[in-house]
Order: structure tokens, then sequence, then C-alpha cells
């Protein structure tokens, strides 16, 4: 056969038919296959894995402020180092300098990304920027950054306590943060991605659910007021060599806290400071025997059922009141005092006097309808109640003792807002860390006339011949209380500790804060609440009423110095 022929050959028709059918069927088996695969939920889902993602987005923390806009507590973004270990390819030197960057070990690195069936594993959570970008660089298939937030306080320790802090998870732990979780956390949302095969994103396909935004929260602190309080606080505590220490500075009307520190206290920016010991809100949830500070209620409700008048005379001789087996004492016998003086100079004896001559009800309402035995409602984890037994229950040397302040135990916030009584005209207010934009409602407990004139008699306490003339303001009148009582440990009062404390407020004539301070075991040789907590009083007060442009109420050189009176205000409890 020759070319020519050969070029010639054609196939029969059936045959060309056939061939064409087979190319035909071929091509419909693969576009069936095709269209099979593509529509297999099985087979997609593996295939999406191999490169699409759904990665959570996150969003701030809110934002907590004071009272002025101040920042407290806001949320800085970070970048946390990430890995799926089904893609992680790492040589050894690539380990070696991710170990470094990381200050990690190898063997801590790779123990992670040990199991290959995981996704996504933390190599480092919240890492330096410049270690970050480092990372970034390295370009090691399998590992990627995460966004994140980390939690920041400017002010450090300064409002810790009142703040509290956050996990690495950004969820509160403590204070402000976890009281008011749900309103400043943040909500995750959710975007749909694609990862090359050294895991780093290269497009976003779509946005599954947007992150929400935690809400700000503005306190009622003062950051000014603040800082006065917590310096005016931590040298006494290192002064006069305390155990602990607390302040509490409320306003006077609202029962707003403007300022609020303890010591020992811890950075929460560092938490390696943090132990159990500083980590306590000591002013909310530690209980005292509140002493002194105490008389004034029961002397109130005395002159509210018409018992008593600040002019009422009182003999205290010979300094010492017998109830039962039990002896009452002043240290010095004052002989006839009036009710004012009572309160000026703090007898034992006589405030006794005048809550034995009570009905055990009346009293024990009144310091009730105070607030002491409940808690304050601030809206703080463990804030304690404190302890007021039913008066059904008492003994007449345990009615005389607790109008005194032993036998019954307060928090320091309890103490300060029970002072709004006399701030208010014998309104108890109620108390808040949240700022208030509108007037706030109270209790009505004493007249406004009792009210009155227990102020009165508090400012002669600041005055000659007063217990606390080292908490005197230049230029305000003053009114407060001090209290020195034998600490109570396991059941029994310790001779050589003591609780200190002073509670007042200012300008006497229209209150405008109250200021309580308490001192835990002062050692320095000095334990009187008119020697150790008064001065704290001053300070903080000068500074606060004079950043606050509070008029004055007393000339400038209102200032009297003299002897104070303090060996009558100790209180032996039951000798």
């Amino acid at each position: 056969m020759t070319p020519h022929s050969a070029s010639n050959i054609t196939l029969s028709a059936w045959r060309s038919r056939f061939l064409l059918g087979l190319l035909l069927l071929g091509f419909f088996g693969l576009v069936g296959r095709a269209a099979y695969l593509q529509g297999n939920d099985f087979l997609q889902k593996e295939g999406k894995s191999r490169y699409s993602r759904i990665v959570e987005t996150s969003e701030r923390r809110g934002m907590i402020t004071d009272r002025r806009g101040e920042v407290l507590a806001i949320s800085t973004p970070v970048a946390s180092v990430c890995a799926d270990p089904r893609k992680m390819e790492a040589s050894k030197e690539q380990l070696e300098n991710l170990a470094v960057l990381l200050k990690m070990d190898i063997t801590e690195i790779q123990a992670r990304v040990s199991d290959k069936r995981r996704g996504f594993v933390y190599l480092k959570r919240r890492v330096l920027p410049e270690a970050a970008e480092s990372v970034a660089k390295m370009s090691v298939p399998g590992v990627f950054l995460k966004n994140e937030f980390q939690r920041f306080y400017p002010t450090k320790e300064m409002a810790a306590h009142v703040l509290g802090l956050t996990d690495i998870d950004d969820r509160g732990q403590e204070g402000v943060e976890r009281e008011w979780q749900e309103k400043l956390a943040s909500e995750l949302g959710k975007r749909r991605v694609i990862r090359d095969r050294k895991g780093q994103i290269v497009e976003d396909v779509e946005k599954i659910r947007a992150a929400r935004q935690g809400q700000d929260l503005v306190l009622s602190l003062d950051s000014g007021i603040q800082y006065l309080a917590h310096s005016g606080l931590k040298d006494a505590v290192e002064k006069n060599k305390a155990k602990a220490g607390s302040i509490v500075v409320l306003d006077a009307q609202t029962g707003e806290v403007l300022g609020l520190s303890n010591l020992p206290v811890y950075n929460p920016n560092r938490r390696t400071t943090i132990n159990d010991t500083n980590i306590r809100n000591r002013a909310l949830i530690d209980t005292f025997e509140p002493g002194s500070t105490l008389k004034p209620f029961a002397v109130a409700v005395a002159m509210e059922v018409g018992q008593v008048n600040p002019d009422t005379v009182v003999q205290t001789a010979p300094g010492t009141l017998r109830v039962g087996r039990a002896t009452i004492r002043d240290v010095q016998d004052k002989g006839e005092l009036t009710v004012a003086q009572i309160i000026q100079e703090s007898s034992n004896v006589g405030t006794a006097k005048i809550a034995l001559a009570l009905p055990a009800q009346t009293l024990w309402e009144m310091l009730s309808r105070s607030g002491f035995g409940m808690p304050a409602d601030i809206g703080f984890p463990g804030e304690a109640k404190g302890a007021l037994r039913p008066y059904k229950t008492w003994r007449p040397i345990e009615q005389a003792t607790m109008s005194y302040g032993h036998g019954i135990s307060a928090s320091l916030l309890q103490l300060a807002r029970a002072y709004t009584l006399f701030t208010t005209g014998g309104e108890l207010k109620p108390v808040s860390l949240l700022k208030q934009n509108s007037p706030t409602m109270g209790q009505q407990v004493i007249s406004r006339a009792t009210a009155l004139a227990m102020s009165n008699m508090l400012e002669l306490a600041t005055q000659p011949g007063g217990t606390a003339p080292l908490a005197q303001v230049n230029g305000y009148r003053v009114a407060g209380k001090t209290g020195t009582a034998h600490k109570l440990i396991d059941g029994s009062y310790a001779k050589d500790r003591y609780i200190s404390s002073f509670i007042g407020y200012a300008p006497a004539s229209n209150p405008r804060l109250i200021i309580a301070v308490m001192l835990d075991e002062p050692s320095a040789g000095q334990y009187f609440g008119g020697a150790v907590a008064a001065p704290v009083f001053s300070r903080v007060m000068t500074g606060a009423l004079r950043m606050l442009n509070v008029p004055h109420d007393a000339p400038a050189n209102n200032i009297v110095l003299f002897p104070a009176t303090p060996e009558v205000e100790i209180e032996e409890g039951i000798l």
C-alpha cells in the first residue's frame, strides 16, 4: 500500500459513531463525577478544611473611668503567637529562634504542638510587639499571630482594690471588673478566611458575626481625691508601723464613693505582686469592733426618744460602772458630764448609762436602721455585713458595751455610710461606686433636729477638751469621732493591740465630705485614734476641700493647738 492510498483510508459510519459515543460517554461521566464531588458534603468539608477557616475576632473591653473622665482601666491591643499543629513545619533552627523570641524552652514548644489532631494552640499569650514582629518575619508554616487585648491600669496600685483585675482572657476576677463583668465584657465576632499552606491569612471571605465592644463604666471615684487618700494612708501606715490600714471618702450628700484605699496593696499590672494578704479590700470585706465611733448612735437614739438632750447631766463618778459581774471604766473620773461632754471626751461610763436606760429593742432598731448588720449593697463581691445580734439575746452588759462599739462589728464603709445621718439631716444615704447623675433618696432614720444637735456635739471632739485636735482643718469647721479599741483576737481582747480610727466630716456647717480612717495595730508608740488616724483625716480633707473649691466656714487661722484627752477614749471592753 502506498502512502497516498493510506491517507485516503476512512472509517465506516458505524465505527465513527461508536467512537464518538465513547468520547461523549466519557465526557458526561467526568461531568457527572465532578458534579458528585462538588456536591458531596463530606468532600466539601474536607476540601475547605485545607484552606478555609473560621476565626474569632475580638473587640476591646469597656473602659473604666473616674467621674471626670480620667481613664482608670483600658484594654490595649496585643498579639499572641499561635500554631496549627497539623500544618506546623519548623526546622530545629527555627524552633530555637522561636524559643528565644518567646522566652520558652524548645521542649515546651514541641509539647504544645505534639497533638497533630488539633488545629489551634497558643504558643505564647500577649507577647511584646517586637517579638511578635520577629515571629511574623520568620514565616514558619503553621505559626501565626492572633490579635487580642490586654488590660492596663494607668493608676497602678492607687485604685487597685476598687478596680480589681481581669484574667488572661480579659474576664473580671476582682472588684469592679468582676461585679460589672457583663457590662464591661466584649463579645467575640467570627469571620471566614482563607489561609495558605503556611497558615497565614491571605483572604477575608465573609464576616459571619461582628465583634461587639464592651460598654464603658463611669465610677464615682475622683482621681485627685483617690490620690490624696492613698498617699495619706500610705504615709500613716509607714509612720506608725501599722499592720494594715483603710480609708474611705464619701460625698456627704449623695453617698458616692470618691476615694477608697487599703494597705497592703498590689499593682494589677504586675500579677507577681498579688497574694492573699494584699488583694483584700479591707474597707469593704473586713470587719472590726468600731469602738467609740459608735457612741453617737446610742446618744442620738436617746435624744430621739426624748430621754436626754445635749445639756442633760450624767454622773460618771467614780469613773467606773458595775454591770453584773463586769466593770466598765473611764481611765479618769470626770464626775458630772453633760451629754455633749460625754461625746466630746468619749466617756464609756456616760455612754453606757444612757444606753442602759433605753429598751434594748430601741437601741437595736437604731443600729439596724443605721445600716449595721447588713451589707451596704455597694455592688462589690464579698462585701461584709458585719455582726449585730438580735436584741432578745442581749444581756445588760452587752447592751452597755455595744453602745461604745464592743460586741458589734462593722466594715469601715458601713461606718462611713452611717455618718451620713449627721450630714444629711438624719437621712441614711445609699452608697455607690458608680457616678450618680441625679439626687439619691435615702431613709430617714432620725429627725433633722437630732442630727443637727449630734453634729454640734461631734464638732466639740476637735475643740479644746476633745479627743481629736489633730483632725482640725485650716479654714473649715470639722465634726467627727475618734475610736481606739483593743483588738479582738480569738475571742479575747489583746491588751497591746489596737484598732485606731477616726470618722468625721467637713465643713460642719454644710457637710461636703465624710472621711473614715482605720489603722490596724499601729506599733510605733502612738495608738490612740486621735493621734494616728485623725492626722490622716486632716491631711486628706484639707487637700480634698481645696481641690473641690468648697467655701470656707471658719477663719483661716482657726486651728488651735491644745493637748488632746486621749486617755479617756480607750475602750477597755468588759473588765
